[in-house]
C-alpha cells in the first residue's frame, strides 16, 4: 500500500508520536521510511549543503539515531538532511523520491496558534498529491 513513507521530523519531543506510529505501520506494510529533517538556521538558508556547525551536526546525529530505530526492527530506512524552507523541501522530496505517504507529528496548536505555528503541516497537505498522515503529539 505505502512503499515509501516520508517522515519529516523537527528534532523535538513531538516527533515521538509519529515515529512510534510509523514503526508499526511500516513494519506491517513492509514500507521503506525516509526520515527527513530540514535545517533552517541562517547558515542553512544562506549556504545550503555547505552549511556546517553544531545545529547541522545535531540534525544529522538525530536523523541517524531515528534511522537506526527503524533498522533495529527490520524496517528499511534512510536519513536525509535538507537545507532551507521546510514546506518547499518536503514537497520536493515527495516528488523526487516517489513517496506515497507523508507522515508528520503536529504540535496541536489551537486557533491563533495555528495561524502562526501551523506553518508546515497545512501547506504540505495542500501541495502534494499523496496522503498526508498528521498525528497530534500528546
Amino acid at each position: 500500500m505505502y512503499e515509501t513513507i516520508l517522515m519529516p521530523v523537527d528534532g523535538t519531543s513531538t516527533d515521538r508520536a509519529i515515529i512510534e506510529h510509523i514503526k508499526l505501520l511500516a513494519k506491517t506494510l513492509g514500507s521503506r521510511v525516509v526520515v527527513f529533517h530540514v535545517a533552517t538556521s541562517v547558515a542553512a538558508q544562506w549556504h545550503g549543503g555547505e552549511a556546517g556547525g553544531e545545529k547541522v551536526e545535531e540534525g544529522e546525529s538525530y536523523l541517524n539515531a531515528v534511522k537506526a530505530e527503524f533498522e533495529a526492527i527490520g524496517v528499511p530506512a534512510e536519513a536525509e538532511l535538507a537545507f532551507g524552507e521546510p514546506v518547499r523541501e518536503i514537497v520536493r522530496r515527495v516528488h523526487e523520491r516517489g513517496c506515497d505517504l507523508v507522515a508528520m507529528s503536529t504540535h496541536g496548536h489551537r486557533l491563533v496558534g495555528d495561524l502562526f505555528l501551523g506553518t508546515t503541516a497545512s501547506p504540505v497537505q495542500h501541495q502534494v498529491n499523496v496522503p498526508v498522515l498528521l498525528l497530534r503529539a500528546k
